[in-house]
């Protein structure tokens, strides 16, 4: 199968096996979506019978899915189920049959059916051998060409006209919106995607069609997103860009222990992802959201103020901290920051700096460069079977639905596991529909 970017389909230049049905007997399948839950939802759909044709209004498929892969491509977990859920927040009850479904073990064999083995990570975390995306894009979109699934690029999808056709316009080579045109298709999966890197093809724009359709879309928020701090001059000059190891960091009742990046803008990090549904409600209500940081979280406040109390001789304060606590030089430069620049003298209080170190958030990172998003079309809007409730035969799935998780493989579970779903509701609806066996 070759990738015919100039036509923007998949061109079957491989001979197969595999089972065809005549062409006058398949139901079609529009995918509006090119990114990972598009392309399951094609693969389900094409696998069990439609003649599938997937809309993409980026010039490739999959962008952001690729750009993660930059990072190893975290595809799943090893998370036991009922921890694994609980990751989704309030989604939880709206997303557990999904991901009872298709588990971390079904995408790991999904993977291994096209030839790309995994492993599991010293985190627990699954990824593919390669550690890139783009050797198993480039297998998918072969499977997918086994099934003859068109791929039509560079179309932006515009909602539906009077006789419920899909509507879509086209880009030229120079970008340049053309005329628009029309698809009539027996089911419609809705894969767009949220609203962070829109210039990777999410950019949400597709909430104000919905909306003007009456179907409920919560506004969008940045989700796993770095948390902005005021940092001095000298922090910045001397650590943006450093790590800081080993800590903790607490919102209210929620906390998280991991690592994190000093930034120019804050900190950023998984640990810093996880806090983000709580530091983004209290902001909604306050200026800014109050951090505490643990640089010691392996450590009691006892032992440490009992070590700094030592007699130090003619060692500097910063020196004699380091060799009693073994915090690291850009720790010990947020120390700092809460007086911008001076350090309490009393072991006890610089014992107590260390476990709960109180920092100002005052906002996330914004949704071009949050890895993912909260909001979306709203659960009530759906059914159990993720259909349209006011729109018969137009499934929903991925990131445009209202969830959030945090990065480890959650994201992509639930992408692929809703997929599934929407995508096996839909073959369900339109097989008793056009009355195929």
């Amino acid at each position: 199968m070759d990738f015919d970017e100039k036509h923007g389909v998949l061109v079957d230049a491989v001979a197969t096996d595999s089972p065809k049905i005549a062409v006058n007997a398949k139901p079609t399948a529009a995918i509006i979506g090119a990114g990972p839950a598009g392309l399951m939802a094609a693969q389900r759909l094409a696998e069990g019978g439609c003649a599938v044709t997937i809309f993409e209004r980026k010039a490739a498929p999959a962008r952001k899915f690729l750009m993660a892969g930059r990072g190893g491509l975290n595809l799943t977990h090893t998370t036991a189920a009922d921890a694994a859920l609980a990751k989704y927040g309030e989604a939880a009850q709206h997303l557990s049959a999904a991901l009872e479904k298709f588990t971390p073990d079904d995408m790991r064999a999904w993977a291994h059916g096209l030839s790309q083995g995994t492993f599991v990570g010293t985190s627990g975390r699954v990824f593919p051998k390669t550690l890139k995306a783009s050797p198993l894009l480039r297998a998918w979109l072969r499977h997918l060409g086994y099934f003859d699934v068109s791929l039509r690029l560079k179309h932006r999808w515009t909602g539906w006209d009077d006789t419920g056709r899909l509507t879509f316009t086209t880009e030229d080579a120079n970008g340049q919106e053309q005329t628009s045109n029309t698809f009539v298709a027996d089911i419609t999966v809705l894969a767009m995607g949220g609203a962070s890197w829109p210039n990777l093809g999410s950019d949400g724009r597709w909430a104000d069609i919905l909306k003007a359709r009456g179907v409920g879309v919560v506004p969008f928020a940045p989700s796993n997103a770095a948390l902005c701090i005021s940092w001095s001059d000298q922090l910045k000059s001397k650590f943006a860009g450093t790590p800081v190891k080993n800590i903790a960091i607490t919102s209210g009742e929620t906390g998280a222990v991991g690592e994190a990046v000093i930034t120019s803008q804050g900190l950023e990090g998984g640990v810093c992802y996880a806090l983000n549904p709580v530091v983004r409600d209290e902001l909604r209500s306050a200026a800014s959201a109050t951090l505490h940081l643990d640089l010691k979280p392996d450590m009691s406040e006892d032992v440490i103020a009992e070590r700094l109390a030592r007699p130090r001789g003619s060692q500097a304060q910063t020196n004699h901290i380091r060799k009693a606590t073994g915090l690291s030089a850009p720790a010990i430069a947020l120390l700092r920051e809460p007086g911008r620049g001076a350090l309490p003298h009393g072991a006890s209080e610089v014992a107590a700096l260390i476990k709960s170190l109180p920092l100002k958030c005052t906002a996330l990172s914004g949704l071009d460069r949050a890895i993912s998003s909260a909001g979306g079309v709203s659960f009530s809007a759906v059914g159990a079977d993720y259909m349209l409730k006011d729109r018969p035969g137009v499934f929903v799935a991925g990131e445009m639905l209202d969830w959030e998780a945090p990065t480890g493989g959650y994201l992509l579970q639930a992408t692929f596991a809703t997929a599934i779903a929407a995508s096996d509701a839909a073959l369900d609806r339109v097989k008793a529909t056009l009355k195929i066996a």
